[in-house]
């Protein structure tokens, strides 16, 4: 029993089940916003992120020119 279970929530059922649920909550016209806004969001995630590896490298170059 848990073993079927557990083949259906692996499965690719799941992907179907986000979706009718998504559209049920939010509606089929609002669905194509949030997710061009879940892209932006991600995008300024990503250049933050970029910005911050940057940042943590020159940290890191300055550190080790001091301790020469």
């Amino acid at each position: 029993m848990l073993e079927q279970i557990t083949n259906f929530v692996a499965g690719p059922e799941w992907i179907w089940i986000i979706v009718i649920v998504a559209v049920l909550l939010f509606g089929a016209k609002k669905i194509p916003e949030l997710a061009k806004t879940f892209g932006k969001a991600k995008g300024e995630y990503e250049k933050g992120r970029i910005e911050g590896d940057k940042e943590l490298e020159e940290f890191k170059g300055k550190k080790k020119s001091q301790g020469d």
